[in-house]
């Protein structure tokens, strides 16, 4: 069977949408462009109108009743920014806006700025109604981000719809995150290839090869989002919500290989900025993750899981 893809630009990103060709393919295009649409007015921290920012909005004020795909991810970033030496936060919004890495008004803040912002980056102070689906964040000027989540998220809802109008295999690929489903009829073994981008090299150049059959690979790094500030010092766009600085580490690039794309997403950004052996015990200690580690020396890790999934 023939491939066929479309390609559109959102969400800051190139988004792939690859599916092998049948009746009414292109409408089918059609309306996965439409959910996309649909999901960055939900999940974006970039558009004022969204319905995150109707939250953001509403900050020690009142809560907000919100759609559940937009409450159930944020629930599931809140157990995960609480988790013990976590570096994901998604209260980490106010110091992502302050520094806008990767936007054209990006600016290097005060530390006093920085300091005052830690103090609502707490995210015991998002408050959750289940019955009601409300989120209420209980100090003025917080903000959830869901930058860290909400991609993988995405691709997850996506492929559950093209699971239900009846595609059985495909590709989405949210600018580096991608998620597989179903056989590649294409190859031999009906299994996907991704190439894992080397973090210390130029576009192209790959670390390996890996073959995946109904999984998604999420890989987070330091080389693609930065800034350099008027000190002439460059900042890359990874937030360590403890410091509120850029993280500190030897760390270039982190792949999380996952079933859902979410939890890709959830392990790059909790695992980022820790130490190789925290990492990779972590990716031992977890059945349902394996990953890869590249340092910015260009040293190389793999999760033993990982290893018979390369092919070059």
């Amino acid at each position: 069977m023939q491939l066929k893809s479309r390609t559109i630009k959102l969400m800051g990103a190139s988004i792939d949408i690859v599916l092998y060709d049948q009746e009414n393919i292109e409408r089918i295009f059609d309306d996965v462009v439409i959910l996309l649409e649909m999901y960055k007015d939900r999940f974006s921290a970039n558009d004022d109108d969204s319905e995150l920012m109707e939250i953001n909005h509403n900050a020690g004020i009142k809560p907000v009743v919100v759609h559940r795909d937009l409450y159930e991810l944020i629930r599931l970033g809140k157990i995960h920014s609480l988790a013990p030496q976590s570096l994901l936060n998604i209260a980490v919004g106010p110091i992502i806006q302050a520094w806008r890495i990767g936007f054209s008004d990006a600016r290097v803040p005060t530390n006093d700025e920085i300091q005052a912002l830690l103090k609502i980056t707490d995210p015991n102070c998002i408050e959750l109604n289940d019955s009601q689906k409300s989120v209420y964040l209980t100090k003025k000027n917080m903000e959830i981000n869901l930058g860290a989540l909400a991609k993988g998220y995405i691709a997850d809802l996506i492929v559950n719809y093209l699971k239900n109008v009846g595609i059985n295999s495909g590709l989405i690929n949210l600018g580096g995150n991608v998620v597989t489903f179903g056989p590649a009829l294409h190859n031999n073994d009906f299994h996907w290839r991704i190439g894992i981008q080397n973090p210390t090299e130029s576009r192209g150049n790959h670390i390996c090869i890996l073959r995946i059959h109904d999984e998604s690979v999420v890989t987070s790094g330091v080389y693609e989002r930065k800034y350099t500030g008027i000190d002439g010092k460059t900042y890359h766009h990874i937030i360590d919500p403890k410091t509120g600085y850029p993280v500190e580490t030897e760390i270039a690039g982190l792949t999380i290989l996952s079933k859902l794309s979410v939890d890709g997403e959830i392990w790059t950004t909790r695992l980022y900025g820790q130490s190789i052996e925290t990492i990779m015990n972590t990716l031992e200690e977890i059945p349902e993750i394996e990953g890869i580690v590249v340092t910015v020396e260009g040293k190389v890790y793999y999760s033993k899981g990982i290893l018979d999934r390369i092919i070059e």
